[in-house]
């Protein structure tokens, strides 16, 4: 999720498309979340660990 939210990132800076930029941030941010809480022990969705 976090290299996908740096795609669109990317592709929206380049192209000027705000949508992209605006879903690559919300993706980059809900996929750094899911990192840092399966990192600490949380479990997300049920696993114990979120690659």
């Amino acid at each position: 999720m976090i290299i996908l939210g740096l795609v669109l990132l990317v592709i929206g800076l380049v192209a000027g498309i705000s949508i992209l930029w605006t879903i690559g941030v919300i993706l980059l941010v809900i996929g750094a979340v899911l990192w840092i809480l399966g990192a600490v022990g949380h479990a997300v969705g049920g696993r114990r660990h979120y690659w």
